[in-house]
């Protein structure tokens, strides 16, 4: 079922979203060469005690994973693009990481994830960052009262493909409320001007992600991490909006800490 948030459900919302982005500007700043994957879901894990959220993770059991998630943040590093499970990993140099976070705030769920390099970049690593970066420009700004979800998911695969990336629809971007995942379903292709109407209320956790070299994903053998069939690396970018008559409020937005 698809719901329509109040204009002071949104407000309501703002909290949620405004610990999400602190959270993971401040996981980016600490995350280095060397940084162990189990760290950064410690720090996670006590940032979540100390505010009094509720991680949307660590009991997450849906019929995709192998069992409860059991860690509160995705680590998903190189190859690894979705859902990666924090394990006994220490970053290297030039490692490609994406942190995913999805947390409730008195009720109300915010979601966001941001890719970055650690350590001495590839350009190749730079610009399929940068592309996960402007499809989720693209996405926003098709997110307005009237277009629908095609607009929206036309708008990531346009930057997509004009780039030279493939793209997967089997994962991409959802509602967001009460719960982490609800419906609509966001797909990262779609035809303009089809789909479900976007309507002032409607809030949503946009989430373009590609791979360099394929679309293809194999499951790891923890269940859930989800990388290229071909070693490619990936790159994942998401923030949760809300569509308003005055236009989409990005309510995860790290601009405010002095960070994209």
């Amino acid at each position: 079922m698809i719901e329509l948030r109040t204009p002071a459900e949104i407000e309501a919302m703002r909290p949620a979203g405004r610990f999400v982005a602190e959270v993971l500007a401040t996981l980016r700043d600490d995350t280095k060469v060397g940084t162990n994957l189990l760290a950064i879901d410690r720090r996670a894990h006590d940032m979540i005690r100390r505010a009094g959220a509720e991680s949307c993770y660590i009991d997450y059991h849906p019929s995709f994973g192998a069992s409860p998630f059991g860690k509160v943040i995705c680590t998903s590093v190189n190859d690894a693009v979705l859902h990666g499970l924090p394990h006994d990993y220490a970053l290297r140099d030039g490692d490609l990481v994406t942190l995913d976070f999805a947390v409730a705030v008195d009720g109300w769920v915010a979601d966001s994830a941001v890719s970055f390099v650690v350590g001495t970049p590839r350009d190749e690593d730079l610009a399929l960052i940068d592309t996960t970066e402007r499809a989720l420009e693209a996405a926003i700004a098709a997110a307005v009262v009237g277009n629908r979800v095609g607009d929206i998911s036309h708008a990531v695969a346009e930057v997509a493909r004009a780039d030279g990336y493939s793209i997967n629809t089997d994962f991409g971007g959802h509602g967001v409320g009460r719960t982490m995942h609800g419906d609509p379903h966001v797909p990262n292709d779609g035809k303009p001007g089809r789909g479900y109407p976007l309507r002032a209320g409607l809030v949503l956790a946009l989430e373009p992600w590609f791979l360099q070299t394929t679309d293809e994903l194999i499951t790891d053998a923890d269940g859930w991490t989800l990388r290229s069939v071909d070693g490619s690396r990936g790159a994942h970018a998401e923030h949760t909006i809300a569509i308003t008559e005055d236009g989409p409020i990005v309510l995860t937005d790290r601009s405010f800490l002095g960070v994209d």
